[in-house]
């Protein structure tokens, strides 16, 4: 009986969840920080609702967020990563700055467009790549055991989830952005 109940409560949630209003998303997904992800997605050609799924599947929004790993801030970059991005921008990594918004947001989204750019595109590979760095998923595109030609099949659970929550939230921020421009035209 127990499993029944457990399947018949997610379903339910799973309905309301399917056809509740823009509204009810609304407080789940916020957009913090509005300026500053505007600023970089145009910056570096990004959707800023791509953005704002990555921030909120990284640190939900909290600019101070540390991870186990060591990565900071709202888009949690690692150390190496952000002094590597510097370099590559020609710039000075400033550590003291990792949890400033602005700063933070800027190293995530020039990554982001870095492996948007090197996936052709392509959100669930860059996503993996955000989160398991990209010399991994390099290895599984050239591995037929997690690569057929078509389809990835990644190794890490933690990645796997990782996408899926990137994916989720950002078609949430779409399904927002759509509620919003259609209530603007009635």
């Amino acid at each position: 009986v127990a499993p029944l109940a457990v399947v018949f409560v997610f379903g339910l949630i799973s309905l309301v969840y399917s056809y509740a209003p823009a509204a009810f998303f609304k407080p789940l997904y916020p957009i913090d920080y509005e300026a500053y992800v505007k600023q970089s997605s145009i910056s570096h050609n990004l959707d800023p609702f791509l953005v704002c799924a990555v921030i909120k599947s990284e640190s939900n929004w909290d600019p101070e967020a540390e991870s186990n790993q060591g990565a900071q801030g709202l888009m949690q970059i690692m150390p190496e990563t952000g002094e590597w991005i510097a370099w590559l921008q020609g710039k000075e990594y400033d550590e003291s700055r990792i949890f400033e918004p602005d700063y933070n947001i800027d190293l995530g989204c020039w990554l982001l467009s870095f492996l948007l750019e090197k996936y052709n595109g392509d959100v669930e590979l860059a996503a993996a790549a955000y989160n398991a760095g990209h010399s991994a998923v390099n290895r599984w595109l050239d591995d037929p055991k997690y690569y057929d030609g078509k389809n990835l099949t990644i190794p890490y659970e933690e990645t796997e989830n990782y996408v899926k929550k990137v994916k989720d939230a950002y078609e949430k921020y779409q399904f927002l952005r759509e509620s919003e421009h259609e209530a603007g035209r009635e």
